[in-house]
């Protein structure tokens, strides 16, 4: 795939449909690469609404980024939220299919740390991934994010009808900054 250029804003409520597709598109897109998807059929259930992204857009403490292509096309989004003096929270990553597997969310990742570095001070940053992800999670540490050794549950409950394996949890991940790993972000 030939590169792409990226421009980056923050989402504002006329982008909520659009991330909402976004999103749901992105988790269920199949992917080849052994255990990225995880479980295929809970990645094909899976919803999000417009009335569940509209909040994260104007929380005062959150905001969702998005990336956009040369005409204006949305190529991905993060979400990030300030949590407590100096850590920032990453989720809802989605890169849309056809700019996958190119450095995209390696690109928007980065951009998404950067803003909360300069936006809110941020030393340390943390995420979680689905247990049955194991590619995804190797990718995180590949961008320099550590298993914390703690888990968080998963929402069984919104998906009875998927048989899901006993033990599917969150794997709870963390980054520091520190000089030592430079400055890894585009400037915001």
């Amino acid at each position: 795939m030939a590169s792409i250029n990226l421009r980056f804003r923050q989402a504002t409520v006329e982008d909520a449909g659009q991330i909402q597709q976004l999103v749901e598109s992105a988790f269920r897109a199949i992917d080849s690469r052994p255990d990225w998807t995880g479980n295929a059929e809970l990645a094909s259930t899976f919803r999000i609404s417009v009335e569940e992204v509209m909040p994260r857009i104007v929380n005062p403490d959150n905001a969702v980024l998005v990336a956009l292509d040369d005409t204006g096309n949305l190529v991905a989004s993060i979400e990030v939220a300030k949590r407590g003096i100096n850590c920032g929270r990453i989720s809802m990553i989605a890169v849309n299919e056809r700019y996958q597997k190119g450095g995209v969310g390696r690109s928007v990742l980065a951009y998404a740390e950067a803003y909360c570095r300069q936006t809110w001070n941020v030393e340390k940053f943390s995420l979680n991934a689905l247990s049955t992800r194991k590619t995804l999670i190797e990718w995180y540490m590949r961008q320099g994010y550590q298993k914390t050794g703690e888990t968080s549950p998963f929402p069984r409950e919104r998906f009875t009808s998927v048989a899901l394996p006993d033990d599917i949890c969150f794997i709870e991940m963390e980054k520091e900054f520190s000089s030592s790993t430079g400055e890894q972000g585009q400037s915001v």
